[in-house]
């Protein structure tokens, strides 16, 4: 039996749940794995990167093609008048073929130029692919971020409601002031703003996350992969290292730069003869009078542009320009390469670092909560010990979640910078 994969298997069955009308939880959850399996096998930028080999392989054949064998063939149909009033006509025909035997260099350049640009095209959907894969991880965290936020919100505002009723029934028995029930209606009502808030996050990233695996945006979701610590041993030299060497667009920059040189050749080649090696044959059918003619045509041409006004002196300067360009393009990519890892490397570490220091503080900031609210319904406590617990509570619990998917986030974007060691199929 032909094995489905992950993503098919994905798609498959979230498809059936829209058919069907079946909630996604009776059908089956999406993992990150599958998440970044159908984005890579349904992206429109993937599939448009795959089309940009399609055209670089036919301009390899097409160059193959100019410095091979041509063939042409020439028809032509005439009617004169000639003297004492007799006419006649003609129908003459040739074939000629020609095979470049020099050109200065300029055809076996242009056929490693497209070689060339045929790898880059496979490096930059290699890129795109790492890229997709990147978008796709953040996007997944970012709607199980929103989720988790949404539950502190709304513990949020659970804590608060409750406050209010305790405030309104102090109130009611005269052991506290309207101000008091007044501040505590307004402190839910933040809360509750800054749970719709939240909900609008959580459909926006679950929008983005549809988008790029290409899903319905109204087909729901479960997703099953949550934060998981895992360690990221090598150090910040190791990933410089590892991104020089393997990251595709460098490598494109780097080909680029090859392209330009060949690019310079091929121009020095416009001062240089080109030799065709030709043969042709003619025949010529008359008419009136009935006669038939055939000529044979074989030997070598050369053609030598020896004035050709600053052209090629030109075309020549203008591919030394682009050389120079290119290079320092490569420069730049190269810095902005390092520049990326250190900036993704150290983004991980310190989320790394929040991490791991704002655990216990969830724990402390509960413990205080509850204090700061068993005070004030002992008469003890200040309104503001209740609205600052909560908000020490509720900060130390996002602040938590970020440090979580922020480590997630960022390893990913860590791996993503370094680059795949995956080569091209040449």
């Amino acid at each position: 039996m032909k094995r489905i994969s992950g993503w098919k298997k994905s798609l498959v069955v979230l498809l059936g749940c829209s058919l069907w009308h079946l909630p996604l939880g009776a059908c089956a959850a999406l993992s990150l794995d599958q998440a970044v399996d159908m984005a890579l096998n349904q992206n429109t930028e993937i599939r448009i990167a795959a089309k940009g080999e399609d055209k670089a392989e036919a301009e390899i054949a097409a160059a193959k093609g100019a410095d091979g064998v041509t063939v042409t063939a020439t028809a032509s149909v005439s009617i004169s008048d000639g003297a004492g009033k007799q006419f006649s006509n003609s129908n003459t025909n040739t074939l000629k073929a020609a095979l470049p035997i020099y050109t200065g260099g300029k055809n076996e350049l242009t056929i490693e130029n497209t070689k060339s640009a045929y790898i880059s095209s496979q490096f930059n959907t290699m890129r795109t692919k790492e890229n997709i894969k990147l978008s796709t991880i953040k996007a997944y965290y970012d709607v199980l971020e929103a989720q988790k936020t949404i539950a502190v919100d709304k513990e949020s505002v659970d804590n608060y409601a409750a406050h209010l009723t305790n405030v309104e029934q102090l109130y009611s028995a005269g052991s506290k002031a309207k101000i008091e029930v007044l501040r505590s209606e307004v402190q839910l009502s933040d809360a509750r703003q800054t749970l719709i808030k939240a909900q609008n996050t959580y459909e926006i990233a679950l929008s983005t996350l549809k988008n790029i695996i290409r899903l319905d945006r109204e087909e729901p979701l479960d997703l099953t992969t949550d934060f998981s610590y895992m360690t990221f041993s090598p150090d910040m030299s190791a990933c410089l290292a590892k991104a020089r060497g393997n990251r595709k667009d460098l490598r494109q920059a780097e080909l680029a730069v090859q392209k330009a040189e060949k690019d310079i050749k091929i121009a020095k080649a416009g001062f240089l003869p080109s030799v065709d090696l030709t043969a042709s044959v003619g025949w010529e059918d008359r008419a009136l009078p009935d006669d038939k003619h055939y000529n044979y045509t074989a030997g070598i041409t050369a053609s030598w542009d020896i004035f050709d006004n600053q052209v090629t002196k030109a075309n020549v300067k203008g591919a030394e320009a682009a050389r120079d360009e290119a290079e320092l393009t490569l420069l730049k990519k190269t810095d902005d390469i390092d520049l990326e890892v250190r900036q993704a490397y150290l983004n991980m570490r310190e989320a790394e670092k929040r991490f791991v220091s704002t655990g216990d503080a969830i724990k402390q900031a509960r413990e205080d909560y509850y204090i700061a609210n068993a005070k004030y319904k002992a008469g003890e406590g200040l309104m503001l010990d209740i609205i600052d617990a909560q908000l020490a509570l509720s900060t130390a619990q996002l602040n938590y979640i970020s440090a979580q998917y922020d480590y997630v986030r960022y390893k990913a974007e860590v791996e993503n910078v370094i680059g795949s060691s995956e080569e091209v199929a040449q």
